[in-house]
């Protein structure tokens, strides 16, 4: 392949897209309407051989292996970021500190947001605080969510809410959480319909969307973010486990009470 040679460390853009439906003629193949994301639509890295397009490769830069597991994760946090075009000094609330969650709290710090992390797991929100620097954050089960918003942006709320729970209740409410002109994004997937109340939503002359998977735009920003030691990738690794082990874990890690960030599963 021109530009690799065998043997190279690489890391893949797994949102394998078609290249000639509307999304990607206007440069979106991250939700092109034939896509087939690697592990979901199609089988993914657990097999022995696996094929990937030439157009996917990203090459690692000098990183680490560990560091380049990670830049799909945070790649989507960056893109939501992006999506909500975050200006320098703005508050912004992002509800779930699971790895989606903390990718975006990362991303969105380095565009100069004021970052409000919101869960309701005080581990994750201890996680945010130690390991991330996050000043704000908020449990939605422990304090009355508008009012220590109103404190932290002296009555404002927050100019940007992107949610990264996935959790229905969570996306209902966010829109009561924002300010006036301000932007909702929702990053996190939900099944069923999200609702709120039209008002609320009319008279703040709010602008809401969707983020969905990332661009190599957002890849090649995660990477920088790596190489420029903006983000360290090994933060985000809290367990790790030897592959012929792997098995057994797999119940824990996908228990939310189970104390885990991203565990890495180490070949022999």
């Amino acid at each position: 392949i021109p530009g690799f040679s065998a043997g190279e460390a690489v890391t893949i853009i797994p949102y394998f897209h078609c290249g000639h439906c509307i999304a990607c003629r206007s440069g979106k193949p991250n939700c092109c309407t034939h896509i087939q994301v690697f592990g979901v639509h199609m089988d993914g890295g657990m097999c022995e051989l696996i094929s990937i397009p030439s157009y996917a490769l990203v090459k690692s830069n000098g990183l680490s292996l560990d560091a380049l597991a990670l830049a799909e994760p945070l790649a989507i946090g960056a893109h939501g970021v992006r999506r909500a075009a975050i200006t320098a000094g703005e508050f912004v609330l992002v509800t779930g500190a699971g790895p989606i969650g903390l990718g975006t709290m990362a991303f969105a710090r380095l565009s100069g947001a004021n970052v409000i992390a919101m869960d309701t797991n005080e581990s994750r929100l201890a996680w945010c605080r130690e390991k991330l620097g996050i000043v704000f954050t908020i449990n939605p089960r422990h304090e009355n969510v508008a009012e220590k918003l109103r404190a932290i942006t002296s009555g404002d709320m927050p100019g940007v809410v992107i949610d990264a729970t996935g959790n229905i209740g969570a996306i209902n409410s966010g829109i009561n959480w924002l300010a006036h002109g301000g932007r909702y994004v929702l990053i996190g997937l939900q099944k069923e319909s999200f609702s709120f109340s039209h008002p609320e939503f009319h008279k703040r002359e709010a602008t809401l969307m969707s983020s969905r998977n990332a661009t190599r735009e957002d890849f090649d920003r995660v990477i920088t973010a790596m190489i420029n030691n903006q983000v360290q990738p090994e933060t985000y690794i809290t367990h790790r486990v030897p592959y012929d082990n792997a098995g057994e874990f797999f119940n824990c890690f996908s228990d939310p009470a189970f104390p885990v960030i991203k565990a890495m599963i180490s070949m022999r």
